[in-house]
């Protein structure tokens, strides 16, 4: 287990590498050389020079792209935060094994591996309106899983997620690190009705005000309010961090597993992209508190990784145009 400590974890969630300037000029330089007004190709261009800077190479490469899927199961759903028991969760992976559900169909398109990583599904987290989530070695525990999960050989990452309940700690983190309160960043996950969506503003509340003492303290945010999941998430996009490997983050519950690290550190996150903003009513919200614009907004609440995985194309075809464009020299075309 890498982190032993919180002491130790933090100190790695400040130690964080800042990633090549020269590469990412070299593309940008690149860039202006190719047979198309300069910018024109908006967020492709500004995706190749994101890839260069995190790879750390001139020309960015995407041989290895992994989506992972982490799953977790949650104690907060006997305050009846979920439309679906918690024994979905267990279903859905053994789906995921199958390979019958949305994931593996867009990672198969994507040309990316998936891998599942189930966390203790069961053994849930404890229910945070009544004690922490997670104890600190629970918490140590599942953010080591993820970050032992990630490998120096990929290119890119997607992190994806599977949990009954879990957009509840996502709201509870996002509330935790942000302000606002509970109802600001709630929504009806897996399709609550009103009073499911009330039980869950009832329980994030409950939950801030049991944990208080906790709150100064993203680390502690995300042990007393998250899931392993979450924690695991949290883990491998630091882990991505220090391997130098740019990160696609999917919906509400990832980006609010990977926001304590933007607490800890001013660019805690500038190795990620958010793929794209979902329909889930706090991810919007959550995107603009840590300046990641969506590459897609397409009104999904899926999670599994899904709208990383679309998001995999947009990037694939960012590096295609930078490598393969001709420029205006090669292809005998006038300059402005």
């Amino acid at each position: 287990m890498p982190f032993k400590s919180l002491e130790e974890l933090r100190a790695a969630c400040l130690d964080l590498p800042a990633g090549s300037d020269a590469a990412a000029n070299a593309v940008a330089r690149r860039q202006d050389t190719l047979t198309k007004p300069q910018g024109s190709l908006g967020r492709l261009e500004t995706i190749a020079a994101w890839l260069a800077r995190w790879q750390g190479r001139d020309m960015p490469k995407l041989d290895r792209v992994k989506v992972f899927v982490f799953a977790g199961n949650h104690g907060v759903t006997a305050q009846g935060v979920s439309a679906y028991p918690s024994e979905v969760t267990v279903q859905m992976v053994a789906n995921f094994a199958g390979g019958g559900a949305a994931i593996n169909q867009l990672a198969r398109m994507a040309g990316a591996e998936l891998d599942v990583i189930p966390l203790d599904l069961d053994h849930p987290t404890g229910d945070f309106t009544q004690v922490p989530a997670m104890d600190d070695k629970a918490f140590l525990a599942a953010v080591s899983t993820g970050y032992d999960a990630v490998t120096k050989d990929l290119d890119l990452i997607c992190f994806g997620e599977m949990g009954i309940g879990n957009t509840t700690p996502a709201a509870a983190i996002s509330a935790a690190l942000f302000g606002g309160g509970a109802e600001k960043w709630t929504g009806r996950g897996t399709g609550v009705d009103d009073a499911g969506l009330k039980r869950k503003v009832v329980a994030i509340e409950a939950g801030l005000k049991r944990h208080a003492a906790a709150l100064a303290d993203p680390l502690g945010i995300a042990a007393a309010l998250g899931g392993r999941e979450l924690a695991a998430i949290l883990g491998a996009t630091l882990a991505a961090r220090h391997l130098g490997i740019p990160v696609l983050l999917d919906g509400f519950v990832c980006t609010a597993a990977a926001a304590p690290l933007a607490k800890l550190h001013p660019t805690g996150l500038a190795h990620t992209v958010s793929a794209h903003v979902s329909a889930e009513s706090g991810h919007r919200g959550l995107l603009e508190a840590l300046g990641l614009p969506p590459l897609l907004d397409l009104g999904m609440r899926l999670g599994e990784g899904s709208g990383a995985c679309l998001a995999v194309n947009i990037v694939r075809s960012a590096l295609e145009c930078h490598a393969r464009m001709a420029s205006f020299a090669e292809a005998g075309v006038s300059e402005k």
